[in-house]
């Protein structure tokens, strides 16, 4: 491994670190809202738990209200005292929203994350008047009727809204859509997502998912001149076939390969998506952004298959290192990525069950990498012997580096081999390594999962497997772990 530290290549966007929480499952009703009057600590309805957990991942940017819930969502229904709105059918996830939670209740939570907000508007049956009353509502500082409304609601200031999309894979659940037809909406609906008081929106369209690139082509060549974003959505499964996915925790090493080599397809999909993108866009003005990413698992035996609750092991963990990875090192074009969902749901960093909550190994990846918020990206060099299991065989190691505002190196690591320990001769060319601090996170079983009953059975611990040797660094990388070095 080279770690060319004296070759930085442009700033890791911290939102690449974004997360995403739809109205779906446990996400939001117990998740994230239990109410204010519910006995669980919370602050204006948000339980006080997952806030200050979250809060400790520095996250950049949320994604509300979908999804594919997006689509069907109407703001005003979220908006006014609690007790007089609608309830209405989750014609997507199944069962009934109560609309507790809605505008007022997002932007309060991002408030307390110190987060962004990037708002999914509803193209699939909604209209172009309604999304626009919408930036007006939450964004205009004037005495219009819309902006009188919200302050009569319990907010006076008006709110930052700096990201905005219009629909959600609107060439599936957000209206069945042709790229033609959705290139056409597209540029109708952004019309009217105006900037009011100095807020100032980027627009960002519905992308491709997977290896979709005829979508990508009509959009760049039809409307790139209308946004700032254009999305990619891709989910990691066990196997292709989406009725039989997998299991979240009962696997062996079949499973485990054929989940890291499933996941590494993203590089590709990443490197041709740009590769169409760049041809229309060579200043790289428009951003791709990952805005669904993460593992998908078949329901676990008892849990209802719409709530898409799945627990999380050590194996999502090393998903989670290599996604980043990836993400960082194409920083020059992968502006944004959200993994899905952040509490309850799929991928997610928090599990709670009642008045308990679980950290789980995502959310310790999370928090290892965080280190690369908008800092410079380092180019690595690695070449490393594949991991071969039967036929099949996958890079190894996945690695990507960077240097903060203090000067500080980071560089962090995955093994996918879950058998052997990967020994690493490193050299960081433009500096002097004095000394190595970081964590690993691993443990014996690859399923390795924290419960409400052993929360803290796979957590980071000091990372000591290194040693100086003249102007070199060996590292000793233990089999499937990650881990997160800071070279001083």
């Amino acid at each position: 491994m080279v770690i060319r530290s004296d070759q930085p290549k442009g700033i890791i966007n911290r939102n690449i670190y974004g997360q995403f929480a739809e109205h779906l499952g446990r996400l939001i009703y117990e998740g994230l809202w239990v109410g204010e009057d519910s006995p669980i600590p919370n602050t204006r309805g948000l339980r006080n738990d997952v806030v200050a957990a979250l809060k400790e991942l520095r996250v950049p940017v949320l994604r509300w209200p979908g999804g594919c819930f997006a689509d069907e969502y109407h703001w005003q229904d979220g908006i006014g005292p609690r007790d007089q709105r609608p309830r209405r059918p989750n014609a997507s996830w199944g069962g009934v929203d109560t609309n507790a939670f809605g505008t007022h209740e997002f932007m309060d939570l991002c408030e307390m994350l110190g987060a962004d907000a990037y708002i999914n508007g509803n193209l699939g049956s909604g209209s172009p008047q309604e999304m626009m009353e919408w930036i007006e509502y939450m964004t205009s500082d004037s005495d219009s009727t819309l902006a009188r409304l919200r302050r009569q609601n319990g907010r006076d200031k008006p709110w930052k809204v700096p990201y905005f999309a219009v629909g959600n894979e609107s060439w599936g659940c957000g209206g069945q859509m042709r790229p033609e037809h959705y290139a056409d909406e597209y540029r109708r609906y952004a019309t009217f997502v105006k900037d009011y008081s100095g807020n100032h929106i980027q627009k960002l369209a519905v992308g491709s998912h997977d290896d979709y690139y005829a979508w990508t082509e009509v959009l760049m060549a039809q409307a790139a001149r209308q946004m700032h974003g254009l999305s990619l959505h891709y989910y990691t499964l066990p196997s292709s076939n989406w009725g039989h996915k997998g299991s979240a925790t009962e696997f062996g090493e079949k499973e485990w390969h054929a989940t890291l080599a499933r996941t590494l397809r993203i590089d590709e999909f990443i490197q041709k998506h740009s590769a169409i993108m760049d041809k229309y866009d060579p200043q790289k003005r428009v951003g791709l952004l990952v805005d669904e990413w993460g593992t998908w698992y078949d329901a676990e035996p008892d849990k209802n298959m719409g709530a898409l609750h799945q627990q999380n092991t050590l194996r999502d963990a090393v998903v989670a290192g290599i996604n980043l990875n990836i993400f960082n090192q194409h920083s020059d074009r992968v502006k944004m990525a959200n993994i899905a969902q952040m509490v309850n749901v799929l991928q997610a960093m928090v599990l709670t069950a009642k008045e308990k909550i679980v950290l789980t190994p995502t959310y310790y990846v999370f928090k290892m990498y965080k280190v690369h918020q908008g800092a410079a990206s380092i180019p690595i060099d690695l070449s490393a012997p594949e991991y071969k299991l039967d036929q099949a065989s996958v890079a190894s190691v996945s690695a990507s580096a960077s240097r903060d505002n203090e000067g500080k190196l980071h560089v962090t690591i995955v093994n996918l081999d879950p058998n052997r320990v990967a020994e690493i001769t490193a050299r960081v060319a433009g500096s002097t390594v004095r000394n190595i601090v970081g964590e690993v996170l691993t443990a014996t079983a690859m399923n390795a999962m924290n419960t409400f009953d052993n929360p803290n059975a796979i957590k980071p611990a000091p990372f000591s497997g290194y040693k100086l040797q003249d102007s070199q660094v060996i590292l000793s990388i233990p089999p499937k772990s990650v881990v997160a070095l800071e070279l001083q």
